[in-house]
């Protein structure tokens, strides 16, 4: 049986009240921190015993030969693998010459705190030995938004009843025992020693610092570790290291009474260029500058940015704590992954995991940054500006295409396109239009125009040139954009996904427009007035297929055609399908992976009418199976915009769950942002209705029967926005910034402080709503205290039943991992 993690609910914390082994795995997952450039799994400080170790530096790869039964012109030649660098976090207890591991001896208490106020993971244990030695533990974890290189640690023993002798040993440790993992093409690749040592300093008086390479991409990576101890009189420190293990042992002897307290101070730097002296410096200034602020200015730091953050983030829920709880999980998680990326990618599972090679796909620009756009835009300018990093490869890979303009890879850590299996890869060209509207959508939230120019135009101009070339002028004049793949990866090498053309034309129009706001910068890049000229042509003779027929936009052209997938014989463990049919039988029948045609009418709503949406939706609905976690959001958002609100809401609880439940079984390999983020799209952008563009920003309020209200906070071109809902009515609240114009359905209102207005009625169309046998979503049941769920699914909001397969196959500390289809 597939177990799945329990937390107390709480709407600021996430509380693991009991340590279980057999879902270690998800939670070293769920506990994780991270800035966006340092990630450390939530593995146990003694690290034994462990699931998946791992401690993560943004953009930090091995690279590792991509084989191929037959190689084709343009196969990339090597994959780019996240590496698990120098673990930091190691702090080994010794009781009377007992090694604390919670395997061992008798585990009386043991807690685990993630505070999302604090930033901060805390552990508090009571032990007995084997020997009778008993101690209460307690370990508070952060991972600095404010210092970028540095994490820290406090730890403190004390013992419960009698004097005891205690050892501590904080340790640096390089090319740790990854286990190995099953077959699942959507794990990472195992790469044993990716590191070679290239100096081991041990601490004396100052800090001991471990400096390292890999093996073939050459990446330099340096860590550093240095201490503050407070203990009785008598306490003794020493230091040694040797090879891949770096050390400082502290023993002491313990009175009834008397604590021992070991705070850690750990830095990291790497950098494909510079020197192992410069990295060593870097790293000792760090923590000089960690020692400066000192434990307790950490953590007062830390507190003052989530403030900040949370002032201009925060989702209020009321009657269901679950998805409260779960909501501002994701936002937090999101928060980790972008606050400090600083020019690099946001990968799809943070720094929480390995999983997809800890690659950077569409899914960044598709659903996260619309999230940080409204919320932490500083770090959707930062992930973008990585793009424009990348933008000289892209330009290459478009050459090697034959196509002009950039083809952005479709999974990478560095640029270069990491996939193997070019239908589901290269072909899903859609991932440049995902970054255009990325960039449109940032410059429309906080009208930046040095980013405009600077960042946004280059993106903009590259990626239009590419639809130019990728497409064409068929013989009754449309512009036709064949061979390509959407969102949906069961249908591939399709022309004419509506998808994607919409986002093209989008692309190019906003190419246009940017071009003649900055003609100089414009004619930097090489953009004459003709081209300008192309790019309008092209757009307003983008092909959009639509089935007279049936009333309705098929996904791709002739998509309608196609026999319709035999649901009724397709049993709930053949779930999901990638995994037990061949690409070739789904690509030539009708099943939806993940929303794509109802991707298209959220990201492109305008160009669809109320009436095309609900025949539309109510069509998809019926082929869709969700074996990718990107759906149920999206899924969410339509229903609540049609008016089936209580639909929305059970795709609401699957997504804001995803993690939390493990609805999917491979939340060991990280957490899904993107799932993540769509708890929040759904919220606000489903039931509030938001959409923004051409600097006006719209609300349609509406909630389901079960909900008494929602409130939410967001950033909009230097506005702090306040917007809560009931079923009654909607207030909007300016808390900071000139007064703004908005729109309340249909309604204009100028906000200059408060404004009320009746929250309409929702009622759906009449037409019926039904989901594939065995694919639908669970009824959402408001939950107050969600620690026990008595005879209920794990999969509470979501699918019934998490997709087995793979997933019941079980590691050999943890439960078992179905995996998400997510991207790959």
């Amino acid at each position: 049986m597939i177990r799945h993690p329990a937390f107390a609910c709480d709407p600021w914390q996430v509380c693991e009240k009991t340590l279980s082994l057999d879902v270690l795995a998800q939670t070293e997952s769920i506990f994780a921190l991270s800035n966006g450039h340092i990630g450390l799994r939530g593995n146990l400080d003694e690290g034994e015993p462990h699931a998946l170790p791992g401690t993560y530096l943004n953009s930090v790869y091995e690279l590792r030969p991509l084989p191929y039964a037959e190689a084709g012109y343009g196969y990339p030649e090597s994959g780019q693998t996240v590496v698990n660098v120098t673990n930091g976090k190691l702090i080994r207890l010794l009781v009377d010459d007992e090694p604390f591991d919670v395997r061992y001896g008798t585990l009386h208490e043991h807690e685990r705190v993630l505070d999302m106020r604090a930033g901060t993971l805390t552990r508090r244990v009571r032990w007995c030995s084997p020997a009778g030695g008993h101690v209460r533990i307690t370990s508070t974890r952060l991972v600095s938004f404010t210092h970028r290189a540095v994490a820290a640690i406090k730890y403190e023993v004390e013992p419960v009843d009698r004097p005891l002798r205690v050892v501590v040993q904080s340790e640096l440790v390089a090319n740790e025992t990854v286990p190995r993992i099953d077959a699942d093409p959507r794990a990472g690749a195992l790469i044993p020693t990716p590191l070679v040592l290239e100096e081991n300093i041990p601490a004396a008086e100052g800090a001991a610092v471990m400096v390292h390479r890999t093996r073939v991409s050459g990446l330099r990576v340096a860590a550093a570790m240095r201490h503050e101890v407070d203990g009785p009189q008598g306490t003794r420190i020493e230091a040694d290291g040797e090879g891949d293990v770096s050390r400082v042992t502290v023993a002491t002897r313990l009175l009834a009474g008397q604590r021992l307290r070991l705070i850690k101070y750990i830095g990291y730097g790497w950098s494909a260029v510079r020197s192992r002296p410069a990295l060593h410096d870097q790293v000792v200034a760090a923590l000089a500058a960690a020692k400066l602020t000192g434990w307790d200015g950490l953590c007062a730091e830390q507190r003052e940015f989530l403030d900040e953050f949370w002032a201009g983030a925060d989702v209020e829920l009321e009657d269901d704590e679950e998805v409260q709880q779960a909501v501002r999980f994701g936002l937090f998680h999101l928060l980790q992954a972008g606050a400090r990326v600083e020019q690099r990618p946001i990968p799809g599972k943070g720094l929480t995991g390995s999983g997809y090679d800890g690659h950077a796909f569409w899914d960044t620009e598709g659903f996260v940054l619309p999230v940080l756009t409204y919320t932490y835009p500083r770090a959707a300018a930062d992930a973008l500006a990585w793009r424009l990093s990348i933008l000289p490869k892209a330009r290459a890979r478009a050459a090697q295409l034959g196509l002009e303009g950039a083809a952005f890879p479709w999974r990478t850590i560095n640029g270069e396109e990491c996939s193997g299996y070019w239908p589901a890869g290269t072909a899903a060209f859609h991932v440049n239009a995902d970054i255009a509207d990325a960039v449109i959508r940032y410059v429309d939230a906080t009208e930046d125009v040095g980013f405009e120019r600077d960042v946004g135009l280059p993106l903009l101009v590259a990626t239009a040139r590419l639809w130019c070339s990728l497409g064409f002028f068929g013989p009754d004049g449309r512009f036709r954009i064949d061979g390509v793949t959407g969102p949906d990866e069961y249908s591939a090498i399709r022309d004419n996904n509506v998808f994607t053309n919409l986002m093209a034309r989008r692309n190019l129009l906003a190419a246009a427009a940017a071009a003649e706001r900055y003609p100089a910068d414009a004619e930097r890049l090489g953009v004459a007035p003709e081209e300008i000229a192309g790019w309008r042509k092209a757009a307003g003779a983008m092909y959009i297929p639509y089935d007279e027929r049936l009333g309705v936009h098929p996904q791709h052209e002739g998509f309608t055609q196609h026999e319709v997938w035999d649901f009724a014989s397709t049993r709930p463990e053949q779930y999901p399908l990638m995994l037990h049919f061949p690409y070739f039988e789904l690509y030539r029948k009708q099943v939806v992976k993940q929303a794509d045609l109802v991707l298209a009418m959220h990201l492109c709503s305008d160009c669809f009418t109320p009436e095309q949406k609900a025949r539309n939706f109510a069509y998809y609905e019926a082929l869709t199976v969700r074996d990718s976690s990107l759906s149920a959001c999206t899924q969410a958002v339509l229903a609540a915009e049609v008016g089936f609100l209580e639909l929305a809401y059970a795709y609401l609880g699957e997504a804001a769950l995803m993690d939390l439940r493990d609805l999917q079984n491979n939340t060991r390999d990280g957490v899904h942002m993107a799932s993540l983020a769509g708890a929040w799209l759904a919220l606000v952008a489903g039931f509030g209705g938001m959409r923004a563009d051409n600097g006006v920003i719209r609300f349609a309020p509406r909630l389901p029967a079960l909900l008494r209200r929602l409130a939410f906070r967001l950033r909009y071109r230097g506005r702090l926005l306040a917007v809560e809902v009931t079923p009654e009515r909607t207030v909007y609240r300016l808390l900071d910034g000139p007064p703004l114009t908005m729109v309340h359905y249909d309604e204009e209102i100028t906000l200059s402080d408060e404004a009320t207005r009746p929250t309409p009625e929702v009622r759906p169309p009449d037409i019926e709503i039904r989901q594939p046998p065995g694919r639908e979503p669970l009824p959402r049941v408001p939950f107050r205290g969600c620690a026990a769920r008595p005879g209920r699914s794990p999969a509470a909001g979501g699918r019934p039943g998490p997709a087995a397969g793979p997933g019941d196959r079980k590691g050999p500390e943890a439960g078992g991992r179905a995996g998400d289809p997510e991207t790959a």
